[in-house]
């Protein structure tokens, strides 16, 4: 078969001649990325002198990425440039490594994420919602995105270090992640000369200092211990490999650093959008409250509620449908491989978008609605491998999925079931920075739906039980 050429933006060694597209990138992510879909087809690029850029959105070509050819792409220097990319921050996590390295870090890292020691997590969840429904109390309007970041900053907390952390100790963590973020979403952030001493430098200093110095802190505490106290960070310094060989310091540090960004950000974006989807549709709102006052009565959700919660389920599924938290995820083609009609060349950085595929509607009927009822057993068995990758796909899929929904279920369950939230303004523009955030943050007009018993009281929430199977989550 005669490869395809990939089209797209002409070759070129002048930035000049591409940086009106790379402008409307910056200022129109993703309209631009519709717009040159719809102009050049499934998969397009452009070479800027050594660099070669390829987008994809088409769930065999995604498939075959991620899945199928996995071993053939690796992670690119978005993630593991240790000057440019994440791995500056994060160092060898999960996120940023690759090859044998990874494999025996995914490998001792797993069991942490078994779907019974997930499920101690649950009271957890529960408590903080509680924690976040008190706080509403009385309130017109509130900072959801704060609200959101924060309730699931300090869940993550507790989960790995099982302990509330000093206020001062999560305001320097939820900072150095919103540098993080910023760093990621700035198009430019490669093309300018290394020696100019601008403020965001500073800021990302100060944000690597801040999560060392309080993660090797937790670290040295932690290994003090003389007993498991149930949180994942002990058993990340309990795993041993086949050689017996635990992880070092470094190595715990960079792993706890990526899941305190993959563990926060990623189900508060997912809250976010589903807030203002919410807002946009009360008849999808009408339709849940129904389902939690039928189950709940009231109270707040136990893990053996989520069966009983389907549509709820698929609030969730259909909001990081239209609003994945991880919009984009990008690989390298380690040598030339061939991907449905098209060679990926060696060096290639190939970026699966992962909005665009969400969104064609070769697989979802009225793709830009939002659509909850679409996520039967019959639709999901149906939809091609690879349309639908909200936590990626393959070997490389998020470790941490099924906390991630179970998080996102528990919390939209605990706090709809007491507050209707309303926009009090426009809808936000999605920021593409490493998660997708709502830019300028979210305000909404928060009513409580019964005036009379809105606060629930934080050390009111009910204990978990532990009948729960993975495929709850």
């Amino acid at each position: 078969m005669t490869a395809r050429i990939i089209p797209g933006y002409p070759k070129t060694n002048n930035l000049l001649r591409i940086l009106p597209a790379l402008l409307h990138y910056q200022t129109h992510f993703f309209q631009a990325v519709m717009d040159d879909f719809a102009r050049f087809g499934d998969v397009f690029g452009f070479e800027l002198g050594s660099v070669r850029q390829i987008m994809v959105r088409h769930p065999e070509h995604i498939h075959e990425i991620t899945t199928r050819q996995a071993e053939k792409f690796s992670k690119d220097a978005t993630y593991n440039d240790e000057q440019k990319g994440l791995a500056k921050f994060m160092g060898s996590g999960l996120l940023t490594s690759d090859g044998a390295f990874w494999r025996r870090q995914r490998r001792l890292i797993s069991p942490a994420f078994h779907h019974k020691r997930i499920m101690g997590y649950a009271d957890i969840i529960t408590r903080e919602s509680a924690q976040v429904i008190d706080a509403w109390v009385g309130r017109d309007t509130a900072d959801v995105d704060a609200d959101m970041m924060a309730a699931t900053l300090s869940i993550v907390a507790q989960a790995l270090f099982s302990t509330h952390m000093h206020a001062d100790d999560i305001e320097k963590i939820g900072d150095a992640m919103t540098v993080i973020q910023q760093y990621a979403g700035d198009q430019f952030k490669d093309m300018l000369p290394g020696w100019l001493p601008l403020p965001s430098k500073w800021r990302q200093k100060r944000a690597i200092r801040d999560l060392a110095t309080v993660v090797y802190r937790v670290i040295a505490e932690h290994r003090a211990m003389t007993a498991d106290n149930g949180d994942l960070l002990w058993m990340l310094l309990d795993a041993r490999d086949d050689d017996g060989q635990g992880m070092t310091d470094k190595q715990i540090h960079d792993e706890l650093v990526t899941l305190f960004l993959a563990g926060h950000e990623t189900t508060a974006n997912t809250l976010n959008w589903t807030w203002v989807l919410l807002a946009l549709h009360p008849d999808k709102a009408a339709r849940l409250h129904e389902e939690l006052d039928s189950v709940l009565g009231g109270r707040l959700p136990t893990l053996d509620d989520l069966r009983q919660l389907p549509y709820t389920e698929q609030i969730i599924k259909e909001s990081m449908r239209l609003y994945p938290p991880a919009f984009a995820f990008s690989r390298a083609a380690m040598d030339d491989v061939q991907v449905g009609d098209y060679i990926i060349p060696r060096g290639a950085s190939v970026t699966i978008l992962t909005w665009a595929a969400h969104r064609d509607g070769r697989w979802y009927e009225q793709p830009e609605a939002f659509i909850p009822e679409r996520w039967t057993p019959a639709f999901e068995a149906n939809l091609p491998k690879g349309a639908y990758v909200p936590f990626g796909g393959g070997p490389r899929i998020c470790i941490g999925l099924n906390f991630a929904m179970m998080e996102a279920q528990l919390m939209l369950a605990a706090l709809a079931s007491r507050y209707t939230l309303a926009l009090t303004g426009n809808v936000p523009d999605a920021a593409p920075m490493l998660t997708l955030r709502p830019k300028g943050g979210l305000k909404m007009r928060v009513q409580a739906r019964r005036p009379e018993e809105s606060g629930i009281g934080a050390a009111s929430t009910p204990p978990v039980t532990d009948a729960f199977t993975r495929s709850t989550v």
